[in-house]
């Protein structure tokens, strides 16, 4: 088991040195829209609205480098991935970025020869569980079936915790978030576990939601962000400061609405108009025009706003900021400086 989990590393990371040859950004305009890789549907990160049109807070990433890179918002070809696809989709150059939840980790970026430019979301692995099984700890699943999806951190974790706590389970793998909905409300498995933020977005979408509860332990560290392959640092780069971008627009106060005007009248922060483009030369330095961030930004919002409008707590995810706060408000979330 061991020697294929290593080949099939290899096999990713070849891969990754191949289509990181080409310049993804000469790609990317070439081709004239962005090929993002996501979930294969999850409610608030990404899935597809009644029409087909794809939305969510990973969603409004994508479209936010589509629009810094291109100029169109809508210039995107979403390409739903699993967690055993999502790899090689980016490896083989099927899909320019990952903006999916995807765990930040050592193996992944060394071994697997991808760069992550950074973390939008940063989460933790949890049980979601029936309230009618009376369970109020993650402790008391001893013998639990459990619902996993393979090729994830989650099923290292699950192992992890249920070893150190000396009680056991089954696993009942899955490849979707889907199937692992239908198979938790089938009744196949106990308990479905995975990163919070996916359990609360899953339970939102059940048709009686307050029956179900996510247990109190969280179990890992997971550090979700958007990656891309090794080897092209000009297209690491553009991705990473768009991600800055939509971080630093919350904390100094750019909005969807205010943007307009903050980049026609040029104020007195020196840093709001570096980022808008109104000062200096950061657009260039990137191989973009000067409006690319303010285009970004004109996307979907700052941070903050893709977060409420997604996954917020006035949404039915209903997710609190906690440590994807800024971190000027005992978050977590932070950008370097544009300068």
């Amino acid at each position: 088991m061991k020697k294929t989990v290593f080949l099939g590393a290899l096999t990713v990371a070849g891969m990754a040195a191949g289509a990181s040859a080409a310049a993804t950004l000469d790609d990317v305009k070439a081709r004239g829209k962005l090929n993002c890789g996501v979930t294969t549907g999850l409610v608030g990160f990404a899935a597809p609205d009644a029409n087909g049109k794809w939305e969510g807070f990973d969603v409004d990433f994508c479209r936010a480098v589509a629009a810094a890179v291109l100029g169109d918002a809508n210039a995107v070809e979403f390409v739903p991935t699993t967690g055993k696809t999502r790899f090689t989709a980016l490896a083989s150059g099927e899909v320019d970025m990952l903006a999916r939840n995807t765990t930040w980790t050592l193996s992944r970026d060394v071994d697997l020869k991808f760069d992550f430019v950074g973390v939008n979301y940063y989460d933790g692995q949890g049980f979601l569980v029936s309230k009618e099984m009376g369970v109020s700890s993650a402790k008391d699943l001893d013998g639990a079936t459990v619902c996993i999806q393979t090729g994830t951190t989650t099923e290292l974790n699950l192992a992890d915790f249920f070893r150190a706590n000396n009680i056991s389970y089954e696993p009942v793998p899955i490849e979707t978030n889907a199937e692992g909905q239908q198979q938790y409300l089938a009744g196949a498995c106990d308990t479905y576990t995975t990163d919070a933020s996916g359990l609360a977005a899953t339970r939102a979408t059940f048709e009686n939601p307050q029956d179900h509860v996510v247990l109190p332990e969280i179990i890992s560290k997971e550090p979700l962000g958007p990656l891309v392959r090794h080897g092209d640092n000009e297209w690491a780069d553009i991705v990473r400061w768009t991600l800055n971008a939509l971080i630093s627009a919350e904390e100094l106060g750019i909005t969807s609405t205010n943007i307009g005007e903050l980049s026609a009248a040029p104020g007195d922060n020196p840093e709001i108009n570096r980022l808008l483009g109104t000062e200096g030369n950061l657009g260039e330095m990137l191989g973009l025009d000067a409006d690319w961030a303010k285009r970004a930004i004109m996307a979907g919002g700052n941070y903050g706003e893709v977060f409420a409008k997604n996954i917020g707590e006035s949404t039915p995810i209903a997710l609190a900021r906690g440590l994807n706060a800024q971190w000027k408000d005992g978050g977590l979330i932070y950008s370097p400086p544009f300068r």
